[in-house]
């Protein structure tokens, strides 16, 4: 997915959303520590994951991407955010080559495929579920889907490789959508 069709598709997230006014905020809920950081309702996802000592990883994989100022955007965004050891699972070296300018769109597709359009709280994954016999199907930003599935207190996710990822943290709140940090890379 191209950036322009991946901001076609955020905007449009965001007239179907309402905008991206603050959940959290204007519940008054406070948002979890990530990575030993706060994490602020009234910044945006790249603001506050800059910040997670958890998610290095992740965040110079957004900068090789380019993807650091649709991240930025008013969304609103639903982000599953793998951690350091997530991607510390994946084959020796796969990071390092993903990174390399010549694999951007590999890179991207990867990335993108942990972003779905709109805010979708654990709630709300909840009640898609509940309406799908026990199973939401995500639509990610990258095109493929993503299935959420409940297991005993756990949420999971699972890929399109039929990889499985457990939800960690959910409802992170950002200005522009929401954060649910996952321990495993999710593979389109």
């Amino acid at each position: 997915m191209t950036i322009s069709k991946l901001a076609l598709v955020m905007a449009s997230a965001t007239l179907l959303a309402g905008g991206g006014i603050a959940l959290a905020r204007d519940m008054g809920m406070k948002n979890p520590m990530v990575g030993g950081a706060a994490m602020y309702p009234t910044k945006d996802i790249i603001d506050n994951a800059v910040n997670s000592k958890d998610h290095t990883t992740l965040v110079t994989a957004v900068k090789a991407a380019g993807l650091v100022a649709t991240l930025k955007g008013p969304g609103p965004f639903t982000v599953f955010a793998p951690t350091n050891e997530a991607f510390a699972k994946l084959p020796a070296g796969t990071v390092e080559t993903l990174v390399k300018p010549e694999n951007k769109a590999m890179l991207t597709k990867i990335l993108t495929y942990h972003v779905v359009a709109g805010r979708m709280t654990a709630a709300d994954i909840a009640a898609n579920a509940k309406a799908h016999a026990g199973k939401a199907m995500l639509t990610t930003v990258q095109g493929e889907k993503l299935t959420a599935w409940k297991k005993g207190n756990d949420w999971y996710l699972t890929d399109a490789k039929g990889g499985s990822a457990r939800i960690t943290i959910a409802n992170v709140m950002q200005s522009n959508g929401v954060i649910h940090v996952v321990d495993t890379v999710l593979m389109p």
